[in-house]
């Protein structure tokens, strides 16, 4: 390649040596040194566009991996729900309903999962809503099988104490009566004997004769003994444990003393017409977790099937109680 550039000279008819000035070798090497770094920048800009980079690669992998593995981590979280959710259910409605207790609430179930946790530290990582999604759901399980595991401890004491539970439940009628014919009002709406009024009746009345002798129904400990001429007259309540307490009213007098432990069976008072009474009888209530429930429910200890119909439709039939 020849080093030198010639020109024709149309005067001399001969060609002459080009010689360039060092200004226009200046501007020839900035115009080349321009010109590379243009199309240096444009090769740079149509490479990124239409190919990877080795780095670009490596986190488009890495974002790919964590996508698949979010997916299988979220599935997993969704079937640790639902085994979660079958415990909870199997332990309202078969467990707890087995002792006789009352489930968890819902509003305890979902305590756990409100309010505000803060995940401020995992906010500046990558796909930090995807890890933040995660750990929240986590955070809720959690929660959940804590409570979960709380309700378990307390089926496993209520199994360990079920014979006691057992004993102390209140299964007898509260006088003796074998032929049932002592029953007098029982559950629901009646007229009031005084008031001459429609009332509901919080319980059953078993008419007897005065003095006849009161039985505490189930296991437990005398909480209250009241003498009064008003309302209930003399009253007893005893407190059975496992939510329950039964009440004994218009007695004549009393056989215990407060603060004492008393057997299914044990003689705790006699028969009487003390308080807002019209004849000597004895009013009776169960309580269940300070709700008042029906009597003739519990009486499974003492009455076959037979007696147990015959006494739910002799207490239907009366329209009137003593109290």
């Amino acid at each position: 390649m020849a080093k030198h550039r010639y020109k024709f000279d149309n005067d001399s008819l001969s060609y002459t040596k080009v010689t360039k000035t060092t200004q226009q070798k200046v501007l020839a090497f900035f115009t080349y040194f321009l010109a590379s770094i243009i199309l240096s920048i444009l090769y740079f800009f149509v490479f990124s566009i239409f190919f990877d980079s080795p780095k670009n690669k490596g986190l488009k992998r890495q974002i790919s991996e964590l996508k698949a593995n979010y997916e299988i981590v979220n599935d997993e979280l969704n079937r640790i729900e639902t085994i979660l959710a079958d415990l909870q259910l199997r332990d309202d409605n078969i467990y707890r309903t087995i002792f006789e207790a009352e489930p968890v609430h819902s509003s305890v179930r979902k305590a756990g999962t409100g309010g505000h946790i803060s995940y401020r530290e995992l906010e500046n990582i990558e796909n930090s809503e995807l890890v933040i999604g995660v750990k929240s759901r986590l955070d809720q399980i959690l929660k959940k099988m804590y409570v979960q595991s709380t309700s378990y401890d307390e089926v496993i004491e209520l199994a360990t104490r079920k014979e006691e539970m057992l004993a102390s439940i209140p299964a007898i009628q509260p006088i003796s009566n074998k032929d049932l014919k002592r029953t007098a009002s029982g559950w629901g709406y009646r007229i009031h004997p005084i008031y001459k009024i429609r009332k509901f009746h919080y319980g059953m009345d078993f008419t007897a004769p005065m003095e006849t002798d009161i039985y505490a129904t189930g296991d437990g400990t005398v909480e209250i003994i009241e003498s009064s001429k008003r309302g209930y007259g003399n009253k007893i309540v005893i407190n059975h444990g496992f939510g329950y307490k039964t009440l004994y009213a218009h007695l004549n007098g009393f056989n215990v003393a407060q603060g004492q432990k008393v057997k299914r069976g044990d003689v705790i008072g006699f028969v009487g017409n003390s308080g807002l009474s019209t004849a000597p009888h004895l009013h009776y209530e169960v309580h269940l977790n300070n709700k008042k429930v029906n009597p003739v429910n519990y009486y499974f200890n003492d009455l076959s099937p037979e007696e147990y119909e015959r006494m739910i439709e002799i207490s239907l039939k009366s329209g009137q109680t003593f109290d």
